[in-house]
């Protein structure tokens, strides 16, 4: 049995209302094929999500099905939505579906992306006494649960040869952190763009030390495994990923105007959403045994550290019918 991911309960009722919309219903036709005209594709985003990168690109005029959009602070609030069947798809980082499938969640890793480690970060302030990721034995550092940025944290700890007991950990959504952070009630916050450059705008933050060689950068699109067993929600999810994978690429080749896009739908300053895009670089791959693996490693060091219970088998969460997508 399959056990619900811990939430609020008036948020959690409200996502399990949003479920009785958006069904598939009647969208198979009797000679099998799909009128994708029929179909509701709930889709979960974040701050540095699909919606704006979408529209920026022009993969938002011409969609076939209808697109429901919420919007969540983080991954692990956005995969107990999509567990929960209130969101059949969203953007994560390479730790949520770790944290996920750690609690048996009904999900499936059905897309990825290599991403560069500028866009991930523990920073710092200005003129801090840190200036060696040594130097965070001891310190206060503001982190969300379950988030890319943990598994970061986690990756430089393990270098360099502290645990979390060793770290006076402070577990906050990126807002409460950004606040903390620039009221100085913590030292470090270990975070991923768009907030990095957030930091480095309104709170001068300085980056510690970026994520290359501590952790993997993959992020993903993972989805509700009732959602790929259905025949009508599957086809709407192959073209919404197919529209993601032309995006990402078109992103990388315009990041000014997909930065302008950004800035409207968030209300950052186009200056932050500028560098975030610029340092992010993401790029399709396939959902394959390297990428199984090295998700695997990472469940394997958050087991380790204490931080789940035991470590899922992350090949049990995959689902590769996509990966013919991925662009050549």
């Amino acid at each position: 049995m399959r056990h619900l991911l811990p939430a609020a309960p008036a948020a959690l009722a409200a996502l399990l209302l949003a479920t009785s919309c958006g069904a598939a219903d009647g969208a198979v036709n009797e000679d099998g094929s799909v009128d994708l005209s029929q179909v509701t594709l709930k889709v979960g985003d974040q701050i540095a999500g699909a919606q704006p990168l979408l529209e920026a690109a022009g993969e938002l005029d011409d969609v076939p099905y209808t697109l429901e959009w919420s919007t969540f602070t983080s991954g692990p609030p956005l995969l107990e939505a999509v567990h929960a069947n209130a969101v059949d798809i969203g953007q994560v980082g390479n730790a949520p579906p770790v944290f996920a499938a750690a609690a048996g969640s009904d999900i499936s890793i059905a897309a990825a992306f290599d991403a560069s480690p500028d866009g991930s970060s523990i920073v710092v302030p200005p003129k801090s006494d840190l200036t060696d990721p040594a130097d965070l034995n001891g310190a206060t550092v503001a982190v969300a649960r379950g988030s890319s940025a943990h598994a970061h944290l986690l990756g430089v700890l393990k270098q360099e040869k502290l645990a979390f007991e060793d770290v006076d950990v402070k577990y906050l959504q990126p807002a409460d952190a950004l606040a903390a952070f620039s009221e100085g009630r913590v030292d470090a916050w270990a975070v991923w763009d768009p907030y990095v450059a957030q930091a480095e705008d309104k709170a001068d933050a300085e980056i510690l030390v970026n994520a290359e060689g501590y952790s993997n950068t993959f992020s993903f699109q993972v989805a509700n495994n009732s959602a790929l067993e259905d025949p009508a929600k599957a086809a709407a999810l192959e073209d919404y990923i197919e529209r993601i994978h032309r995006a990402v690429v078109w992103s990388g080749r315009n990041p000014d105007e997909y930065a302008e896009v950004w800035a409207a739908h968030s209300k950052l300053p186009v200056e932050v959403t500028r560098v975030a895009a610029e340092r992010r670089h993401p790029t399709p791959r396939r959902v394959d045994k390297e990428l199984i693996a090295l998700e695997q490693r990472l469940a394997d060091s958050f087991a380790e550290a204490g931080e789940i219970p035991k470590a899922p088998s992350i090949a049990d969460f995959t689902d590769d019918r996509f990966n013919h997508l991925v662009p050549k």
